[in-house]
């Protein structure tokens, strides 16, 4: 029992160590509150106050990491998530306007991604698909200046169009190749490529917050 906590923060503490432990996967807030049968907000509150009791721990405020504790202040390991904001589109194909707008948030393993101010970029295209990059799919990516040949990177073209692509740096240019024989590589002079970041990691059909 969790003598400290009103039933409702109850609820949703046992709800989430329950999820947890069945799927391995932390819900998101939208799932949360469907089965509590309350608003988004209102999840977010009751997250509030369930770290005010000490009973769980936010890290960071939009890459966050949220450890579950037990009785005895304990971490339990497989109880926490991290939240890293979707950042627009990208064109894995022909690039597309680097959107700026968030639109929500990914649930990743905390113990996985690691890296700090992560974000995701949803996919458009299919010329990364020798890669397992499809389209529809959210790459999380690491911030970044610079590449090393072979890399998969995020790019900003011309400073306005963004895409996913193995990046090459030659002696007179930047190729940026795709994963699709369809595709053919792009070249660029160095002066219109702009390293966003790194990809580290794919997530299919993942639940988002909204």
């Amino acid at each position: 029992m969790l003598p400290e906590l009103t039933p409702k923060q109850q609820k949703l503490f046992r709800y989430l160590e329950r999820e947890i432990g069945r799927s391995g996967k932390t819900p998101s807030l939208r799932q949360a509150a469907d089965k509590m049968g309350v608003s988004h907000a209102a999840i977010s509150q009751l997250l509030g106050a369930l770290e005010e009791k000490g009973v769980l721990k936010r890290d960071g405020r939009y890459s966050r990491t949220i450890h579950l504790f037990n009785r005895v202040q304990g971490a339990a390991g497989t109880t926490r998530w991290r939240e890293v904001p979707v950042i627009g589109r990208i064109a894995a194909g022909l690039p597309l306007y680097a959107q700026q707008e968030w639109e929500g948030s990914l649930v990743v393993d905390s113990t996985i991604y690691r890296g700090s101010h992560l974000f995701a970029l949803k996919v458009k295209g299919d010329s990364m698909k020798g890669a397992a990059i499809l389209d529809g799919d959210l790459v999380i990516c690491e911030p970044r200046q610079y590449a090393e040949n072979g890399e998969i990177i995020v790019a900003l073209i011309h400073h306005e169009e963004a895409t996913v692509k193995r990046f090459f740096r030659r002696k007179q240019h930047i190729e940026l190749r795709p994963e699709n024989p369809v595709h053919g590589p792009k070249r660029y002079p160095f002066s219109e490529v702009l390293i966003q970041g790194k990809v580290i990691g794919v997530q299919r059909g993942p639940d988002v917050f909204r």
